[in-house]
């Protein structure tokens, strides 16, 4: 199982809830076996930088592609880039069953 996540920040903490609203029209596209989106708990005591959170789990490599080839993540995409300042990805294979 192939894991996808991504940390957004706001550059405008008002816009937040915007930006989320944007980013769970992703859990529309199909591909993903658990996809959220959700605003970061900021319960860290070390760093609480990051305002949202995007999560997807997927079968493999080509759900990965399928799913950012929909038109939902081309619309949600040129949504959300105006409105965040940073956006990290990580991907990798999971090692748990």
């Amino acid at each position: 199982m192939l894991r996808h996540i991504v940390f957004f920040t706001a550059k405008d903490p008002a816009k937040r809830e915007t930006i989320l609203h944007a980013l769970r029209r992703l859990g529309e596209i199909p591909h993903s076996l658990a996809f959220e989106v959700v605003a970061n708990g900021k319960i860290d005591p070390y760093g609480n930088d990051i305002d949202i959170v995007v999560y997807g789990e997927f079968a493999d490599e080509a759900a990965l592609q399928a799913y950012k080839a929909h038109p939902i993540y081309d619309e949600s995409t040129r949504r959300v880039r105006p409105m965040r300042e940073l956006r990290y990805s990580a991907n990798f294979r999971s090692t748990l069953s």
